[in-house]
């Protein structure tokens, strides 16, 4: 006798519905319906990541404002492009990963609160992490940055 027990290849009939029904298109809108997305309000106040190391080298050429806590570099694009860029960089020499990125944790709430009303529309804003940084009040790096980029704007 074998040990092995004889199972049904068949597939039973009836299944539960996939949990997307449709994973290529929106459940919401059909195919044929040509009207265009409508634009959300947020993503005019929307800040887009910095990426490439290019970017980064080309900020670096542009605007300098050092304050206590970071160092911000403004860069108009030219482009044509209205949308603001941000980009955060914070060295080893700060401290370990955790204290890094607490601290890129901080520049992105300040540059949502302050880059997305306050930055030059069509630049590339990078914040750059100082020593001071991490121990500094989140109001006062605040009001650095708003000061910072009115220096760097002008």
């Amino acid at each position: 006798m074998s040990d092995e027990a004889h199972f049904s290849a068949e597939q039973p009939g009836s299944r539960p519905p996939p949990r997307l029904p449709r994973p290529d298109g929106d459940g919401r809108r059909t195919r044929s319906d040509s009207r265009a997305p409508r634009t959300r309000p947020q993503e005019a106040l929307r800040l887009i990541s910095i990426r490439k190391r290019s970017d980064f080298l080309a900020a670096n050429a542009a605007s300098r404002v050092a304050t206590p806590g970071f160092v911000l570099l403004v860069r108009k694009r030219d482009d044509g492009d209205d949308v603001k860029r941000l980009g955060v960089t914070v060295t080893r020499k700060i401290g370990n990963a955790v204290i890094r990125n607490r601290m890129k944790r901080r520049f992105r709430a300040l540059a949502r609160d302050v880059i997305v009303t306050d930055g030059a529309a069509g630049a590339d804003h990078v914040l750059i992490g100082r020593a001071g940084g991490v121990e500094r009040d989140f109001a006062v790096l605040k009001a650095d940055l708003a000061k910072a980029l009115a220096r760097a704007t002008r």
